[in-house]
């Protein structure tokens, strides 16, 4: 039976996911304590719609913490939803959102200060290819009213792609 976990469950997984487990596991243990729900449709779509309450907590607990989130993406991949952050003090974020019962990684990336105007992202694009850098994944930020965007970029050779950046 596929389940949504309802929070941290120990070999399982983290709130959120979507886990394959035996029925009667599901049925004698897990739903009746209230660990998980069926995989529904309309359970499904219900999480969902708890998701954003579910983010503010956690945004509303690294605030507490004296965490600055700096810039972040969140987005769906069916059984789990990342939340990529750029934090202030990273120890302290994942002690906070382990704390929550969130599953928590590290990952350097590389973040370039760039003049926000037409043509940037495509420049950034192609310098990155011309030198042989995949791009795992990228994001944005950028403040209201600022003449600098700041690109968060996902990439498996770091060096390369700063040389291949730097001068933007």
């Amino acid at each position: 039976m596929q389940v949504i976990l309802m929070e941290k469950v120990g070999h399982l997984g983290n709130l959120g996911d979507v886990v394959k487990v035996k029925d009667g596991f599901a049925r004698n243990y897990l739903i009746p304590q209230g660990k998980a729900k069926r995989a529904t449709p309309d359970n499904l779509k219900a999480f969902e719609a708890r998701r954003a309450e579910l983010e503010q907590a956690h945004a509303k607990a690294l605030g507490e913490a004296e965490v600055n989130i700096t810039a972040f993406t969140a987005y769906s991949t069916g059984g789990e939803s990342p939340i990529r952050l750029l934090v202030s003090s990273p120890a302290k974020a994942k002690k906070v959102l382990a704390g929550l019962g969130l599953r928590v990684t590290e990952e350097e990336v590389l973040r370039v200060t760039v003049a926000d105007k037409p043509g940037m992202l495509g420049e950034i694009g192609k310098r990155l290819g011309e030198a042989g850098v995949q791009v795992d994944y990228a994001y944005a930020s950028l403040a209201a009213g600022s003449r600098k965007a700041d690109v968060i970029l996902g990439v498996a050779d770091l060096a390369g792609a700063a040389r291949a950046l730097r001068g933007l």
